[in-house]
């Protein structure tokens, strides 16, 4: 059995952007510790951060609204001048009155002999890295003009950014782009981390997330609910050692049903990656067109095309949809397979064509012990909507699939999100060159076989799904991320799951 940190760490537990305003100041205080001090720490933290990202650069440009971030910026360059940079401030509205905390650093900086300019893009090209502290977590709505031509002016000029809690322009909830985001190299959040830093574009936006909780982030989680908690594949423990006198019948009979004619890839690559992952026995139920290609160079494969009530029955957990395909030859198989689980329920991985099927079948009947792993497209095909719609609240559209279909749903993509109704968990390992054919096939033979092995479903998809990631960082680590394909994982998922 899989052992699991059950107490997530300050650095797992992540939250909604108005809960950390809501609660820091408690937390805070609490601690006696004064706002203004979080501040400057936050400030300093964030010159720290530009050191280490580029330590021999001089020349520094400072973005500043009026916001909470703004506070944090003006400390920066405060720190900056103190170590000997050359910093250029600009505030956007730099005739805008400022007030509190962020009042008393602008104060700060001017006292300090330094000035408060208005942005041009001449000043780019002087820098050599800019400090983003344009927007916070505060926005409401689209990102307006006068910030709008800023973000579009760093981002153009690709120099490195260093973005103050959040990149300006992003949802901290969903992670969406309110029209205009800073591409950040790396992004310093304090005190909570927030979701939308973690999935989709804000996972893209951020670059390198730096978390700093300025000393209160024990008292602050105290305080408030995590929504969900991010998963790294160290915080597993590893599936226990197996008894010596254990046989493959010990560890699960797998199911995996798909390869419809001139499609045996998918469902050949969902098999093997249950093998590689520790299924004791898998049998593959595919058209009778795809058993040779299946079956050819796997011999550990069994591979049938008839007898799909009786391999039902042999099976202890099932997998469905690569290579399904969506005629009538996979409709006859899905609806057998659908009606079989509900009378029979056993733990099954509905991936792929069968998804698809699923969003058409006007009479589906939840299946009770239920994994679905779709993409954002399959996803917008499960519940009627736009992809855009998917993409702009990935963990909202992610909760609406599992309570809609009964299910654990790990809705795939840059920071998958894993949702089993009441509770999220978010992956941090991944990376764009795992974006190719048959990924997803991979993932759910993984998912198969850690379920056949008698692992809980939500255990298995948190598991499974960040076995999965990081086996691909390894192997886009060690070769690069083009031309990573997804039988390149198998090798290392079967080192990673046997660590």
């Amino acid at each position: 059995m899989l052992e699991r940190n059950n107490s997530p760490s300050l650095t797992q537990k992540l939250y909604r952007a108005d809960q950390v305003r809501q609660y820091e100041e408690r937390a805070a205080e609490q601690c006696g510790i004064e706002l203004f001090s979080l501040m400057q720490q936050a400030g300093e933290a964030v010159f720290k951060q530009s050191v280490l990202l580029l330590p021999n650069i001089e020349n520094y440009l400072v973005l500043v609204g009026i916001g909470h971030n703004a506070g944090d910026g003006y400390i920066t360059a405060l720190a900056a001048t103190k170590a000997g940079k050359n910093v250029t401030l600009c505030a956007v509205e730099p005739e805008r009155e400022t007030k509190g905390n962020v009042a008393k650093a602008r104060d700060a900086w001017l006292q300090s002999g330094g000035k408060i300019e208005a942005f041009s893009e001449e000043k780019l090209d002087q820098a050599e890295v800019v400090i983003d502290a344009l927007l916070g977590t505060g926005i409401n709505g689209v990102v307006r003009s006068e910030f709008a031509k800023v973000i579009t002016a760093v981002n153009n000029s690709l120099l490195p950014v260093v973005s103050i809690d959040i990149p300006s322009g992003l949802c901290g909830d969903t992670g969406a782009s309110l029209g205009y985001s800073i591409q950040a190299d790396v992004t310093v959040t304090f005190v909570g981390i927030k979701l939308g830093l973690t999935t989709g574009a804000g996972k893209q936006c951020c670059g390198k997330l730096v978390f700093d909780d300025l000393g209160i982030g024990k008292t602050f989680s105290d305080i408030a609910r995590s929504d969900a908690t991010a998963l790294d594949i160290k915080h597993f423990r590893g599936l226990a050692p197996r008894p010596v006198n254990s046989h493959k019948g010990n560890h699960g009979r797998l199911l995996c049903i798909g390869g419809n004619s001139g499609m045996p890839g998918a469902i050949r690559l969902a098999s093997e990656a249950a093998l590689r992952s520790g299924a004791g026995m898998v049998k593959v139920f595919a058209h009778a067109d795809s058993k040779i290609q299946i079956s050819s160079g796997r011999p550990e494969l069994m591979v049938i095309s008839d007898g799909l009530e009786s391999a039902l029955e042999w099976a202890t957990s099932v997998v469905i949809g690569p290579g399904l395909g969506t005629d009538e030859w996979a409709k006859n198989v899905f609806d057998t397979v659908m009606e079989y689980c509900q009378q029979h329920p056993k733990p099954i991985v509905v991936d792929a064509d069968a998804l698809n099927l699923k969003a058409v079948n006007t009479t589906f009947v939840a299946l009770p012990d239920c994994i679905i792993t779709p993409h954002s497209g399959e996803a917008s095909r499960l519940l009627h909507v736009s992809i855009e719609d998917i993409e702009s609240n990935r963990f909202n559209y992610a909760r609406q699939c599992a309570q809609r279909y009964n299910a654990t749903c790990v809705l795939k993509g840059a920071g998958s999100i894993i949702d089993n109704q009441k509770h999220s968990w978010v992956c941090r390992h991944g990376n764009p060159g795992m974006a190719t054919a048959g990924m997803g096939d991979v993932l759910s033979g993984i998912l198969g076989a850690l379920v056949a092995q008698g692992l809980d479903k939500d255990i298995a998809c948190q598991f499974g799904v960040s076995l999965h990631a990081k086996a691909g960082d390894i192997v886009a680590q060690k070769y690069g991320q083009r031309g990573l394909l997804a039988s390149d994982l198998f090798e290392t998922v079967r080192v990673l799951i046997n660590e």
